[in-house]
C-alpha cells in the first residue's frame, strides 16, 4: 500500500514537472545549464585536485626541483638560470672552496621571468648568502616562447601570491583561466605521471640540482655571424632589474655570470651589453666567460655548443670561484 502511494506521488511529481517545462521552456533550459556547469565544475575540482596531489608528491625530476627551490631549500648559495645553470656549476667545489651549502634552482628551457618568480618565492622564506645568476646570450630578445614557458609556474599560482604578477604575463587571459583546478597541470600530465615512478629517479639524477653531462662534443668551433641587433623586450629587462633589486633589498650578494659557449663571436651580444650596463649601475659584479680563451677550440670540455660537460663544469667552476674569492678579498680590504 505504501509502495503504491509512493509510485502514485512520484508520477504526479513527474506530470507536474512536465507541465511546468511545457509552460516555461526557458526555465527548463536554465536548469539544464546549471546542472551542466555543476558537473563541469565538479569534474574540474576532482581531477584538478588529483593532479595537484601527484604533482607535489614527486620526489625527483624538474617539477620536483622547482617545488624544492621555491618551498624547501635553505642553502647558503643558490644558482639561478636555464639548463646552462643546471650543467655548469659543480656543487662540491662551491661547497668546499666557499664553505657554503649549495643548491641549483636552474630549470631547462626557462628564462628571466622564471628566475625572477622563483627568487620571489625563495626570498619570502629566507635570504641566501650568495646567489649566482647564469645569464644567457639573447636573454632580452623579443619572443613569445619566453612567455609560454611560464606554464611551468602555474601550479604555484594559488599558493604563492608573490609570484602571480609574473605568472600573469603568460597571457592576458591568465586571471580568467586560473580559477580552474585542472588548468595549472593540463600541459604536464605525462610529466607528472613519469615523475611519480621509480624510473624517473634513475632516468636523470641530479646532485643538489646540478645535472652532469658526460658526453663529449665532436667538431670544430662555430662562428656566430648573426646580427648583433635584434628586437629587445623591455618587460624582460624589467624582470632582470627586479631580480637585482630583490637581491639588494634582501642583502643577498649577487654575482651575474655568462658561462662559456663553444662559439666564437665577431661581435658583442646586445643583451649582454645591456645586462652589463645595468649590473654596473647597481654595483653588481658581472663575469663574462662566454668567449673565454680557456674554452675556445676545446670541444672535449663541452657536451654541445651551449653546454659544458662534467669535466668542463669542474674547470669553469674553479675559475669562477677564483674570481669570486678575489672579489671578496678586494671588498674586505
Amino acid at each position: 500500500m505504501a509502495d503504491n502511494l509512493f509510485i502514485f506521488n512520484f508520477n504526479i511529481m513527474i506530470k507536474i514537472l512536465i507541465y511546468k517545462i511545457k509552460k516555461n521552456p526557458y526555465k527548463f533550459f536554465l536548469v539544464k545549464l546549471v546542472v551542466l556547469f555543476t558537473i563541469i565544475f565538479s569534474l574540474d575540482f576532482f581531477i584538478g585536485n588529483i593532479l595537484g596531489y601527484f604533482y607535489f608528491k614527486q620526489e625527483s625530476g624538474l617539477q620536483y626541483r622547482t617545488t624544492y627551490s621555491i618551498e624547501k631549500t635553505t642553502a647558503d648559495l643558490l644558482i639561478f638560470g636555464s639548463s646552462r645553470a643546471n650543467h655548469h656549476y659543480y656543487p662540491t667545489l662551491f661547497e668546499k672552496r666557499l664553505n657554503l651549502s649549495y643548491y641549483n634552482v636552474g630549470r631547462d628551457g626557462n628564462f628571466m621571468f622564471y628566475h625572477s618568480a622563483v627568487l620571489k618565492g625563495v626570498l619570502k622564506r629566507y635570504s641566501p648568502k650568495i646567489i649566482i645568476l647564469d645569464f644567457i646570450g639573447k636573454e632580452f630578445e623579443e619572443n613569445q616562447n619566453s612567455y609560454d614557458r611560464l606554464s611551468s609556474l602555474l601550479p604555484y599560482y594559488k599558493t604563492h601570491p608573490e609570484m602571480r604578477s609574473i605568472i600573469e604575463l603568460k597571457s592576458k587571459y591568465e586571471r580568467l583561466k586560473m580559477p580552474s583546478f585542472i588548468y595549472p597541470y593540463n600541459s604536464s600530465i605525462f610529466t607528472i605521471a613519469i615523475g611519480n615512478t621509480e624510473f624517473n629517479k634513475r632516468r636523470k639524477g641530479d646532485i643538489k640540482g646540478y645535472i652532469p653531462l658526460n658526453k663529449t662534443l665532436v667538431g670544430s668551433i662555430e662562428i656566430d655571424s648573426s646580427s648583433s641587433k635584434y628586437e629587445i623586450d623591455s618587460i624582460k629587462i624589467k624582470a632582470y632589474e627586479s631580480f637585482i633589486q630583490d637581491c639588494k633589498n634582501s642583502n643577498v650578494k649577487l654575482y651575474i655570470v655568462c658561462s662559456p659557449y663553444f662559439t666564437s663571436y665577431n661581435h658583442s651580444d646586445y643583451s649582454l651589453i645591456i645586462a652589463k650596463e645595468i649590473a654596473k649601475r647597481n654595483n653588481i659584479q658581472f663575469f663574462d666567460y662566454s668567449n673565454d680563451s680557456t674554452f675556445l677550440n676545446k670541444p672535449q670540455l663541452f657536451a654541445d655548443i651551449s653546454h659544458l660537460n662534467e669535466e668542463g663544469s669542474k674547470l669553469f667552476s674553479n675559475m669562477l670561484i677564483d674570481s669570486i674569492q678575489k672579489t671578496i678579498e678586494k671588498e674586505s680590504k
